[in-house]
């Protein structure tokens, strides 16, 4: 099988690293990655500016665009075939509960979705560093060895995070739900040296409600967590609410 790896940290993250090597277990392996760091690009394309892939060695492609872009650029460019799974990652920081709305790892998963591929986002949580993004890979295999055999339901993609823990102490997989995140906004204003205020949107470390069954309480609790997700945003229970509305037509 043919598989196309990509990313949100770029291509020179190790996680993505790990991620090749150990999918070479499963089938060839084509890596279409961001040349930089594009966390938090959500499901971006480059609409407004032309898009440049430099090849850096035999199957491994960088390209100065979102993770969205790349997986256009390897699926209708760049691959002589389409591939079988499309796995972005490994993140290094979890990509839980309401952080997926932001997260270029999963937005790539997403679109590969989109155009009917099987895949998945994978993720190490953690911001430190850490040497145990071979071990998320190693449960990145395991998951997409199953995936392989069993197929997946229509419209449905998996989000898989990994606690950062050596292979042999990651508990069994659990399939969860998204968690909720109870956030804290920030953003940081200041004056550069010519007295001109500038502005950085961050937040503090992100916090989730401790709910049996979500992704966060599986990952807290040393388990991976495997989250299938779909694109229907609709809120099927507002509708009927919405519906006794008394919209006037102008």
């Amino acid at each position: 099988m043919h598989i196309l790896v990509t990313n949100d940290d770029g291509i020179g993250a190790p996680g993505i690293k790990a991620l090749a090597e150990s999918l070479h277990n499963l089938g060839d392996v084509t890596v279409v990655a961001p040349d930089r760091e594009r966390s938090a690009a959500g499901h971006s394309l480059t609409l407004h500016a032309p898009l440049r892939v430099f090849e850096l060695r035999p199957g491994w492609f960088a390209v100065d665009g979102t993770p969205t872009d790349c997986v256009n650029m390897g699926i209708h460019n760049l691959l002589r075939t389409r591939p079988d799974l499309v796995v972005s990652g490994i993140n290094h920081g979890a990509n839980m509960g309401d952080d997926i709305t932001y997260s270029g790892t999963v937005a790539a998963a997403m679109e590969a979705n989109l155009m009917g591929i099987p895949a998945m986002a994978v993720s190490l949580a953690t911001h430190t560093p850490s040497d145990h993004f071979p071990d998320a890979a190693r449960v990145a295999l395991q998951v997409a060895t199953e995936l392989t055999r069993h197929g997946l339901p229509h419209d449905t993609f998996l989000n898989v995070n990994v606690p950062d823990l050596p292979f042999n102490q990651i508990k069994a997989p659990l399939v969860t739900r998204q968690g909720k995140r109870s956030f804290v906004g920030k953003i940081i204003d200041k004056v550069d040296p010519r007295g001109r205020k500038y502005f950085w949107i961050g937040s503090e470390e992100p916090r989730f409600q401790d709910e049996e069954g979500t992704d966060f309480h599986a990952v807290g609790n040393g388990h991976s967590s495997i989250t299938p997700l779909h694109l229907d945003l609709t809120n099927y229970r507002s509708m009927a609410a919405l519906e006794q509305w008394q919209v006037v037509s102008l």
